[in-house]
């Protein structure tokens, strides 16, 4: 059960568990929001390769976890949601009941320069919930930046496979820096599913769905930026081997026309390569 109280700031000393819970705002995965709430632009976005991730030290026991070995490893879930808060960028960490409090997750998330002002744990019949709500420490403000953006996601996910080992299988990242590399074939099993519809007259929905993979958050926004496409705001989840982003983007002000959707389609499976087809999972 959450309790109010003061932003909760990840620069407070170190405990073995928080004392007590700040509820978060309410959230939506909808798209309603009408002010751009962060802007790619061209130009920014050096090589994903360089991405530093701060490790967290590996731990023996998670805190509020289930230890038990099971059958069935549930799938490790990080939502980056840039839509549902206007000052914050929201992140939230689902692996079924197994997550504890994070808090290495949080200092790592320090080391970038970031305060966590809002947290929420709750649980329902698809897990225990971790909602973060994150700003930047130098501004007070939401991250705009898709390399910064990455690498919240990178650590999250590393500091995920620290607490549990048996995740890093059910995660591409396994393959990157887990104990446990992935037994599918990530790059042949999993198709790419692109659609892009109509959000208005000035704007446009895009949806990917594809293999996820070190640097994938930072690429996708270097193609659609690299063919002169604003990319306003968005959500990126990653479920397992799976990666979904959904992007509010325009052309100079206006939706995007169907030849450039048809342009910004072939660009994006050119550099993805993979199976493709016609129907979207969304």
């Amino acid at each position: 059960m959450a309790v109010a109280m003061s932003a909760w700031s990840i620069g407070l000393p170190s405990v073995e568990k928080p004392t007590c819970i700040v509820p978060i705002f309410n959230a939506t995965s909808g798209f309603g929001a009408t002010k751009p709430l962060f802007i790619f632009r061209k130009g920014r976005l050096s090589s994903s390769g360089t991405t530093i991730i701060p490790q967290a030290a590996p731990v023996a026991n998670v805190e509020d976890g289930n230890q038990a070995e099971t059958d069935t490893i549930p799938t490790p879930i990080v939502i980056i949601d840039q839509d549902s808060d206007p000052e914050a960028t929201l992140v939230e960490i689902t692996f079924g009941d197994r997550l504890g409090a994070l808090l290495d997750t949080m200092n790592a998330l320090k080391n970038l320069g970031l305060n966590v002002v809002k947290a929420n744990v709750y649980l329902d019949a698809s897990g225990k919930h971790n909602r973060f709500c994150i700003t930047k420490a130098d501004t007070g403000r939401k991250v705009e930046d898709p390399e910064l953006l990455e690498a919240i996601r990178l650590t999250i996910i590393n500091n995920l496979i620290q607490y549990h080992p048996e995740s890093s299988a059910q995660l591409a990242m396994g393959a990157a820096f887990g104990l446990m590399a992935p037994q599918e074939q990530i790059d042949l099993d999993i198709a790419t599913h692109i659609t892009i519809s109509d959000d208005g007259p000035d704007r446009s929905l895009l949806y990917v769905e594809t293999a996820d993979r070190p640097g994938l958050l930072v690429d996708l926004v270097k193609i659609i930026t690299d063919i002169n496409i604003s990319v306003e705001s968005g959500e990126f989840d990653t479920e397992g081997l799976l990666a979904k982003a959904k992007f509010h983007v325009n052309y100079k002000g206006s939706a995007i026309i169907k030849p450039l959707q048809q342009v910004l389609v072939n660009s994006l499976r050119y550099f993805l390569r993979r199976p493709s087809t016609e129907e979207s999972s969304f």
